[in-house]
Order: structure tokens, then C-alpha cells, then sequence
């Protein structure tokens, strides 16, 4: 891949390092809203190469750690239902939920698939007619618009069997959320560059005066994450507070406007509850009035279905970039990938699964 060597030269990447070493002359404190950019920071070793007191905070931007515990057993609730067959992306499987995951109700005969596209659930359907078929529809901005324009095409071609157990959260809510918290301690933003290759940055300049911040729109590769963060430590350094773009070859200020037709016509803002975090309001996006009809929540008659963290999981201090993984007591212990606490553990974007692949276990044994 050109991108993957381009972006991960090694002597650019120095340059970049001495660049931001050359301008810090105090403490910063920035976060990284995606959990991607964690899991790339961590396995690349990026935080370890910034100046002292340069301190990267992991956000809440890994969708299925955030998706609600209730929200999760709702799916599990529906998936063991006879006749039902659950469709979802291979990360949400293993994502525990009360009392089991995905994978157990599998186990038991309940008919769980893995597709890579919601338009694979909607095919399903179409050959499945005396069935329901059900897409487990989560994530940000990112994910959306393919998740709607298929509810839009089950509309369109009469298919009614199909419907979505929709879980969708928005960015620019958590970052308000996150500045207005007492116990806030991020100073600027590295925002998600898929996001804003969807959504544009037109959300981002109100808030970077509201709350004095810098906001970097960022990639994921090493150069990427490096730029984004020069490009920070120079507005901070400057005391500016402004929206960069440093991601120019995918996003555009003004996004996708197709993508964004989409979803404003099949979706609606809802407040939305965060795992680990607690309600924002006007955070997620549920369907339209004129899409209710495909929303597996009512059509399954879950929406009474509430439920508690564990006490032993801290995936939500973690979220919200109040402790580091390797701080939580049950890190590396009682939470691992194979037997995991909360989501943190089990997702590909997950900080505490960054923290567990990539050398951090260290850190356990040295407390």
C-alpha cells in the first residue's frame, strides 16, 4: 500500500519529533477522540516519543466500546428470539452483556452472522422472506450513511422483514460533553479523520472558541498522528484555538454532501447514553417517523430492557481519559481479551485492548 509506506517513513517521522520537541516549552494535555488513532499511538509508540509533560489522552471514539450495555442486550434479547436471524460486524460478537455475548447465544442455536456490509443483512432478507432479519447498526458518523441508505432500500424495494437495532453517536456532543466535565483535564483535540470525511468540519469551529480549545482533524498513520499533533502543540504553544485540517487528501470542510442527504432524511438526533459515560444529550441518531417501521427495537418490543455496569470494569474512567487502562485494578487481571470486563477490552479500536496487545502489560507488573 503507497499510503502505508509514505506515511510511515521513519525519518519524517524524527522530523516531525524534533519539531515538537523544538516548540514545547510546558505541559499539554491533548486527546485523541478515535480509537483507531489510540490503537495507532500505543502500537507505534508514539506517546513515549513526545516531550515530558506532552500527554496523550484516550477519548471515547471506539463505537463499540461506547454502545450501551442495555443496548447490547437488547441485541442479545432479539438474536435468541426463533425465526430471528442477527446480522452484525465481527467486533460486536464477543462484546459482553450482562451475563453473555453474541458468540454464547450462537452457541445455543440462535442464528448469528457475521457480514461485512448492512447491504449483506438487507441481501439476506430478500432471500430469507419468512424470517426477520436484523442489522446491528452502531458506531459514528462514519458508519451511518451506509446504515441508513440501507433502511432507505428496504423501504424502496418492499422489503419488510428487515429492521436495525440502531446505536449511532455523534462527536461534536462528547466533546462538549467531555469539556463541560468537572474533572476535565484535555486542553485541544485531535478529531477523527473519517468522521469529518463524512460530516465535514463545519461543527468544529463553535466549539474550539466555545471551550478555547485546538481542534486537528487527523488521520491515523504515524505522520498522520505526528502532524496532528505539531500542528496542536504550536496552536497551544501560540494560545490560538482554532480547526486545522491535517488531513486534506480525505476530508473536505464541506464533507459528503450525498452521505449527509442520507442521513438527514432517514435519521433523527435522540439523546443518546454512552457506555461507561451516562447520557449526552442530543448525542446519537435514531430512525426518522417516516422510518419507524424498520426499528428492531419497537418491532421486538425490548425497549424496556435497562441493566448495571460491573463495579470491577472502569472502561468508563478509561473513556473518558480519566485513568489510562493499565490503571484500572482488573487490567490484565481479572479483565483480559480472553475473559474481558467491558468492551475496552474486546474491540479493535479499544484503549484497553491497545493497551494489552502492545507491550503495556509491563505496567501491571510493575505496580
Amino acid at each position: 500500500m503507497k499510503y502505508l509506506d509514505e506515511f510511515g517513513d521513519p525519518e519524517l517521522a524524527r522530523r516531525l519529533l524534533d519539531d515538537i520537541h523544538a516548540v514545547t516549552t510546558r505541559p499539554w494535555a491533548m486527546m485523541e477522540v478515535c480509537g483507531g488513532q489510540t490503537h495507532s499511538i500505543i502500537r507505534n509508540g508514539i506517546d513515549q516519543l513526545l516531550p515530558d509533560g506532552v500527554e496523550m489522552i484516550h477519548g471515547p471514539g471506539c463505537p463499540v466500546c461506547v454502545t450501551p450495555l442495555e443496548v447490547i442486550d437488547k441485541a442479545l434479547a432479539i438474536a435468541a428470539r426463533p425465526g430471528v436471524i442477527f446480522c452484525s460486524f465481527g467486533d460486536m460478537l464477543r462484546v459482553p452483556g450482562s451475563e453473555r455475548d453474541l458468540f454464547a447465544i450462537k452457541s445455543i442455536g440462535g442464528d448469528v452472522r457475521v457480514v461485512y456490509s448492512p447491504l449483506d443483512a438487507l441481501a439476506i432478507a430478500r432471500q430469507n422472506p419468512d424470517r426477520q432479519v436484523v442489522f446491528f447498526g452502531i458506531g459514528f458518523e462514519t458508519t451511518a450513511p451506509a446504515n441508513a441508505m440501507t433502511v432507505f432500500q428496504a423501504k424502496a424495494q418492499g422489503i419488510s422483514n428487515f429492521s436495525l437495532l440502531v446505536s449511532h453517536v455523534l462527536v461534536p456532543p462528547a466533546i462538549a460533553a467531555i469539556m463541560e466535565s468537572p474533572t476535565c483535564r484535555v486542553q485541544a483535540f485531535l478529531a477523527a479523520g473519517h468522521v469529518c470525511s463524512v460530516m465535514g468540519t463545519g461543527e468544529y469551529p463553535a466549539l474550539a472558541e466555545r471551550y478555547r480549545v485546538p481542534i486537528v482533524v487527523t488521520g491515523f498513520e504515524p505522520l498522520d498522528i505526528l502532524e496532528g499533533i505539531r500542528r496542536t502543540v504550536r496552536q497551544l504553544e501560540a494560545g490560538r484555538h482554532e480547526v486545522e485540517n491535517a488531513y486534506p487528501r480525505a476530508v473536505r470542510d464541506e464533507g459528503n454532501p450525498a452521505a449527509m442527504a442520507m442521513l438527514e432524511d432517514v435519521f433523527e438526533v435522540t439523546d443518546r447514553t454512552w457506555r461507561g459515560i451516562g447520557m449526552i444529550p442530543g448525542s446519537g441518531w435514531r430512525l426518522s417517523a417516516e422510518y419507524a417501521d424498520y426499528d428492531a427495537e419497537q418491532r421486538f418490543s425490548v425497549g424496556d430492557i435497562h441493566t448495571e455496569e460491573s463495579g470491577l470494569c472502569h472502561s468508563g474512567e478509561v473513556l473518558q481519559g480519566l485513568i489510562k487502562p493499565n490503571e484500572c485494578p482488573a487490567f490484565g487481571r481479572e479483565c483480559t481479551p480472553r475473559n474481558p470486563l467491558g468492551a475496552t477490552m474486546v474491540s479493535s479500536e479499544g484503549a484497553c485492548a491497545a493497551y494489552h496487545a502492545y507491550r503495556r502489560l509491563d505496567m501491571v507488573e510493575a505496580r
